[in-house]
């Protein structure tokens, strides 16, 4: 079920409603069917994939907990293998397959083996690292095996964030689901908000620049570099609106019933690093990355070679993660890249910085810092929204001889090789969207609107609602595309 559905509008006060008129020791139950519901409404069969993960990953917390150390370790690589194994079948069995083929063709054996005609099931991913957390925390000793199967079994699928995030930890959702949540009007008001908000950034900012995107991204030939810079540029704010948004309305459907989630994204693009890019960019997958697997393979507290290796190893992992492509799989690699190069050569650039007086300038070094962070993101998302490793290429290509086309208009005087389709009807709209984001973000970020905004008056607040939902319902893009993070 998508959020941003007629469906969803109906299904949310329903369930809501009723939670609320529940005893509380029949909540779990209620919230686990509702959350089934929610899950089914995509593809119904792959319900039961989920249910057998989740029977694995119970079992195997309890044994965990129970065993010897020598067995509490069996115990876990059999979980994780278990869980990464369903992901590995239906998310990555064809891209090996695939590879493999084109292997054995360049080799001329003629015989190619057969790809598995499936669909991979809604937030596999997702609800895979949850588990995988899960088990872990469980043998390291920081959360105790949970008996109750049906709790465990919401913890999995909560279905606020069952599909695409934010990935809890055990340690901050299982408790609050044995909890007695009241009514609260606070929470209801604050919840509610963050409903709104993702909306806003959803269906009336990034689904209007899918317009542009869609277009220039799955012709791109058809375009110049100036036109695919453009749509690069757009697609960096469409990812996070949409991505963000998703989070927003997760955190604020489960707000609204009492409940806590993590916060996902803080305002990424406003990072003066790549480092402090992946703070504030999806940051339960971040700290899953960092807690599960960039420690467990020894963090910084290894050699200088090492840690670069383990850093460029996390991030490659990241990018596969995303999706079974050579696009993002490099780029994975390219964050990593970024990273180890911003390590490797902080001392020359700090140098270059102060005897150029730019780090005196407080103000002009973030700036500075900010603009080359975005530029370096953005152009990594080139790889991630490309629809196969021929069309990126092209796309860098294309926008490497920018200057040549600016020396072109220049000269000619005459923009139309430059193949904009209707600037008025679909790029301007874009531009006025970000404009109207980023005033939003600094203003949040100035006024400290989320603390304050319950201490302005009545006509302040609800002047912002009432103009939120009209323009939800005037300059919404309705066709219901699914969020992007779906697919992982």
């Amino acid at each position: 079920m998508l959020f941003n559905s007629f469906e969803f509008l109906l299904f949310f006060p329903i369930v809501t409603i009723i939670y609320f008129l529940l005893p509380h020791k029949f909540r779990w139950f209620h919230l686990l069917v509702a959350s089934c519901i929610f899950y089914m409404y995509f593809i119904p069969i792959y319900i039961f994939i989920l249910f057998l993960t989740i029977i694995i990953d119970y079992i195997a917390g309890i044994m965990i907990e129970n065993a010897t150390d020598k067995r509490k370790k069996l115990f876990l690589i059999m979980s994780i293998f278990a869980n990464v194994g369903v992901l590995a079948v239906f998310k990555y069995y064809n891209f090996f397959i695939q590879n493999i083929n084109e292997a054995l063709h360049l080799t001329n054996k003629a015989n190619a083996l057969s790809l598995l005609n499936i669909v991979l099931p809604i937030g596999l991913s997702f609800h895979t690292f949850q588990a995988m957390s899960y088990t872990i925390e469980v043998y390291r000793g920081k959360q105790k095996a949970e008996k109750h199967f049906g709790i465990y079994s919401l913890y999995v699928m909560f279905y606020p964030q069952l599909v695409a995030g934010p990935i809890e930890r055990p340690q901050n959702m299982i408790h609050q689901f044995y909890e007695h949540h009241q009514l609260d009007y606070e929470n209801v008001s604050k919840g509610m908000r963050l409903i709104l908000w993702g909306l806003l950034k959803k269906v009336v900012i990034a689904d209007r620049l899918n317009i542009a995107t869609d277009a220039i991204f799955n012709k791109p030939t058809h375009y110049s570099g100036i036109t695919l810079a453009i749509g690069t540029f757009f697609f960096a704010f469409q990812i996070f609106c949409d991505f963000s948004g998703y989070s927003d309305i997760a955190i604020g459907t489960a707000k609204v019933m009492g409940f806590r989630l993590m916060t996902n994204f803080n305002k990424p693009y406003h990072s003066r690093s790549i480092s402090e890019f992946w703070k504030r960019w999806h940051i339960s997958l971040s700290t899953w990355f960092k807690d599960y697997l960039y420690i467990s393979l020894g963090g910084n507290r290894v050699s200088v070679p090492r840690m670069y290796f383990n850093l460029f190893f996390v991030f490659l992992v990241s990018g596969f993660w995303h999706g079974a492509n050579w696009t993002f799989i490099i780029w994975g690699a390219l964050h990593g890249f970024y990273l180890i190069f911003a390590l490797f050569t902080k001392k020359y650039r700090d140098f270059f910085a102060t005897k150029t007086g730019i780090k005196n300038n407080r103000h002009l070094n973030n700036l500075l810092n900010v603009i080359s962070t975005f530029i370096l993101v953005d152009f990594a998302w080139i790889f991630f929204r490309a629809n196969n490793i021929k069309d990126a290429f092209y796309i860098v290509n294309k926008i490497f001889y920018i200057p040549s086309e600016i020396i072109k208009v220049i000269h000619t005087k005459k923009t139309t090789f430059l193949n904009i389709p209707d600037f008025l009807d679909v790029l301007l709209p874009c531009f006025a969207c970000i404009l109207f984001l980023e005033i939003a973000h600094i203003i949040q970020v100035k006024y400290r609107m989320e603390e304050t905004f319950d201490k302005k008056s009545a006509f302040f607040r609800w002047s912002l609602y009432y103009s939120g939902i009209f323009a939800l319902i005037y300059l919404g893009v309705y066709e219901k595309h699914q969020f992007i993070y779906f697919q992982f």
